[in-house]
C-alpha cells in the first residue's frame, strides 16, 4: 500500500516524520507492507524549521498513485496552498484515494473542498479560524482526531501520532498499531480530547487518580454494563463529580468512550480468537451480533466477517 506525504519550504520535521514512523519499516529493517513516499511540489531543497534542508524525492505526481495521502501539517500562518497542491489533492480525493489531514494539514483538505459536510478537527488553537474560513466543515475542536472513512484529520503534534496509530488499526489490525505503538515507546491509543490540553485556571485534582483506576477497570471489563451511577460509585465520587472529573479527563460522554473500549475488544477478538461474532458481540459488551454489526457499519465502515476476513488473508 503506497502512502504520499506532502513537504513543503518551511515544514516542521516532526511533523514530517510522524507518517513515517508509523507506517515506515521498523528497527532492523522488518518490512510493514507500506510503502511512504515524501513528495513536494518544487524539488529544490526545502527548507525546514529546525534549521536544515531536505530534498524530497518525488514530486505531487505521486498523489495520483498512492492509497492513501497525508498532509502532515500547514504554515502556521494558514496561508492558502498553491493551485498545483489543491488540484492534486482534488484528483487524489475524486479518485477514492483515503486523505488525512494532520494538526493544521487540514487547511489545505478544507481549501480544497475535502472536508465540506464532514466533521474535522485541527489544533485547538486553530480550529476556531478552521469554522470561520470552512463554514461548510463541521469542526470538533475538542477531537484528538476525526475519523470519517476516507478522510481523517487530527489535532496538534501528538494527535498526529494517534491519528496515524489509528488508521495503521484499521489498515493492519489492532496488533500492528500495537507493535508500531511500542516501538515507538507511546500509548497506541489515548482517551479524551483536547479538553484536556487547552490551557485551564485549575490545576487537576486528586480525585482524577481514582477516575484513571475505574476507567482503567472498566475497559478491562468491557463486557460488563457500566453508568454513571455505578462507575461513580466504584469510585466513591458522586454523581456530579463523576461527571465534572470524567468529561474533563476525556473530553467525550461515558457512552461515546465505553463504544470506543468495545468496539477495540471486538477487533482484538475478530482478528485472535475464533470466537463467533455472537460470541465476540458478547465478550465486548455488544449483547448482539446485530448491534456490533450497527456499530462497525457506523465506525470502521465494514463489517465484523469482513473485518475478520481480511486480516486472515494477510491484510498489510
Amino acid at each position: 500500500m503506497r502512502i504520499a506525504v506532502v513537504a513543503f519550504d518551511g515544514i516542521t520535521p516532526f511533523h514530517l516524520s510522524v507518517p513515517s514512523l508509523v507506517f515506515g519499516a521498523r528497527p532492523g529493517g522488518a518490512a510493514t507492507g507500506f510503502e511512504v513516499r515524501v513528495c513536494a511540489a518544487d524539488p529544490e531543497p526545502l527548507r525546514t524549521t529546525a534549521g536544515f534542508s531536505i530534498v524530497p524525492e518525488y514530486g505531487l505526481s505521486e498523489l495520483e498513485r498512492a492509497d492513501w495521502v497525508i498532509v502532515p501539517t500547514w504554515h502556521e500562518d494558514c496561508r492558502p496552498a498553491p493551485d498545483d497542491l489543491i488540484q492534486a489533492l482534488r484528483r487524489a480525493g475524486k479518485r477514492g484515494a483515503g486523505l488525512v489531514g494532520l494538526c493544521l494539514g487540514a487547511f489545505p483538505l478544507a481549501q480544497a473542498g475535502l472536508l465540506d459536510g464532514l466533521r474535522a478537527t485541527t489544533h485547538w488553537a486553530y480550529a476556531g479560524r478552521l469554522a470561520e474560513r470552512h463554514p461548510g466543515v463541521r469542526v470538533e475542536r475538542e477531537a484528538l482526531y476525526v475519523d470519517e472513512g476516507r478522510v481523517l484529520t487530527s489535532a496538534g503534534v501528538a494527535a498526529g501520532l494517534d491519528c496515524c496509530l489509528h488508521l495503521l488499526g484499521r489498515l493492519g489490525g489492532t496488533g500492528a498499531a500495537s507493535r508500531a505503538a511500542r516501538a515507538l515507546v507511546v500509548a497506541p491509543h489515548r482517551d479524551g480530547g483536547q479538553a484536556q490540553f487547552i490551557e485551564r485556571p485549575m490545576p487537576a485534582s486528586p480525585g482524577e487518580g481514582r477516575l484513571a483506576r475505574v476507567l482503567g477497570w472498566a475497559a478491562a471489563h468491557a463486557e460488563q454494563p457500566h453508568t454513571i451511577d455505578t462507575l461513580a460509585a466504584r469510585a466513591a465520587m458522586s454523581r456530579r463529580s463523576f461527571t465534572r472529573h470524567f468529561q474533563r479527563a476525556t473530553g467525550t460522554s461515558l457512552k461515546q468512550w465505553l463504544l470506543a473500549r468495545r468496539l477495540e475488544r471486538a477487533r482484538e477478538l475478530l482478528e485472535g480468537s475464533v470466537l463467533p461474532i455472537d460470541a465476540v458481540a458478547q465478550a465486548a459488551g455488544f449483547g448482539s451480533a446485530l448491534s456490533l454489526r450497527q456499530h462497525f457499519r457506523a465506525r470502521l465502515r465494514t463489517t465484523p466477517t469482513a473485518y475478520r476476513r481480511a486480516f486472515r488473508e494477510g491484510r498489510p
